[in-house]
């Protein structure tokens, strides 16, 4: 009989146990969702703060200082051409410092890369 009855309170102390870590999950998940409920109103209650103005797109070069350009890389060009490479590459240089957002900026540095090569070689 006293078996039984200590069965018994191990069955109830047991249960006591599940019943607490029952009752702690749910109210842990309670939590959690009033949490997100809580988040979620002052996401929408927030003023909307303005994001940063896109950035205007470059303005177009004009006819003069694309004609500047030009003329600078022919006569880099014709410098390389003739064998002037050192000249031909300050000339490449002098049109990327005044003009480095050039339309014929990746055209130069190669260029220039090619007459470095010519002139390590030499």
């Amino acid at each position: 009989m006293t078996v039984v009855a200590w069965m018994l309170a191990v069955l109830i102390a047991a249960g006591l146990c599940y019943a607490a870590w029952r009752a702690r999950a749910q109210w842990l998940e309670r939590k959690r969702v009033a949490e997100e409920r809580m988040a979620s109103f002052v996401a929408q209650t927030r003023p909307v703060t303005p994001s940063a103005a896109p950035a205007p797109p470059p303005p177009a070069p004009d006819s003069q200082a694309l004609a500047q350009q030009r003329l600078l890389l022919d006569a880099a060009a014709k410098a390389g051409e003739a064998g002037e490479v050192v000249l031909s590459i300050q000339l490449y240089a002098k049109l990327l410092s005044r003009y480095p957002q050039t339309l014929f900026a990746a055209q130069a540095r190669a260029a220039v890369a090619e007459h470095k090569k010519k002139l390590a070689k030499a």
